[in-house]
């Protein structure tokens, strides 16, 4: 047995908020993703990993319930490469009931076809569990709820962590596309950086109070929608559900003066991370306004 298998069988599964950036992070060696390569590298080995990511949307809340999820490509004007990726991971349709039961009595639906492992999941996953042997379990967000919701939700699915569970959210706390700069390449403005740091004192210290920064005075240019923000709030109710909250900074940044790269741990040491490379320059043919994205 090895001792990672012997640690989960010991206790709770870690959880964290990764954030995942440009698709072409999937193709590159820098300081993020060697980030999510070394938080792959330091958690126990999960009976399976719940995904809840930015790019799977939709007016209603599901788990992906398929044997064999797809690998999906949802960007457009990149290079060849990023589209020829897959990501072969498994599914585990058991975990959908499961997960059901945990949250009862909100509704999650189980999604048999239309979905799959989307680059909000893959393009972190590519990096932190190569090998894509473990089972992936994709959580939609559902857009007609209120931000407390998701908060709550999160707070709700704490026991999978009990059970093996790695639960991974992916997104990223500022994303404003329309508002980025591909000249600046690793730096944020400053309204960026007023509401990631503002946020990163929230989820250090009382992460239930993550849903109230729809209040911010920046938060209009910080989350112009809130697709992207939502992620965080899981790993914010996983936080305060726990007895000790224990997040931690893994590694942060800012990418084209419009994106927070800053991600979080729950429940483990953080592992050292690089300072080489950061963000990339976009394919040529990428939009202005990262339309594709």
């Amino acid at each position: 047995m090895t001792d990672r298998q012997t640690q989960r069988e010991g206790g709770t599964m870690p959880a964290a908020f990764l954030g995942h950036g440009n698709p072409m992070n999937a193709l590159e060696v820098n300081r993020y993703t060697t980030a999510w390569k070394a938080f792959g590298q330091a958690v126990p080995r999960p009976r399976a990993i719940l995904v809840v990511s930015a790019h799977w949307y939709i007016n209603a809340t599901a788990v992906t319930a398929m044997p064999r999820p797809r690998t999906i490509h949802d960007f457009y004007g990149f290079p060849q490469p990023l589209f020829d990726v897959q990501y072969p991971a498994p599914g585990m349709p058991e975990l959908a009931a499961e997960i059901s039961d945990v949250v009862h009595p909100t509704w999650v639906g189980a999604d048999v076809d239309s979905w799959g492992i989307d680059h909000g999941t893959w393009s972190v996953l590519m990096h932190a569990f190569p090998d894509a042997s473990i089972p992936v379990v994709q959580l939609s967000i559902n857009a007609d709820k209120p931000l407390d919701y998701h908060l709550r939700l999160g707070a709700q699915l704490a026991p999978l962590r009990e059970r093996g569970v790695l639960i991974v959210a992916s997104g990223n706390v500022v994303h404003n596309l329309r508002g980025m700069d591909w000249k600046l390449t690793d730096d944020g403005f400053d309204w960026a950086q007023r509401f990631d740091e503002d946020a990163k004192a929230r989820m250090l210290t009382d992460p239930t109070e993550m849903a109230a920064l729809d209040a911010h005075g920046d938060y209009a240019h910080a989350v112009p929608t809130p697709d992207h923000f939502i992620p965080t709030l899981y790993l914010a109710g996983l936080a305060g559900s726990a007895e000790s909250a224990d997040v931690r900074v893994l590694v942060d940044g800012y990418a084209y003066g419009s994106l927070s790269m800053t991600a979080y741990t729950l429940g483990m040491e953080c592992p050292p991370v690089s300072d080489a490379g950061g963000s990339s320059r976009p394919p040529s043919d990428v939009p202005p306004d990262g339309s594709n994205i």
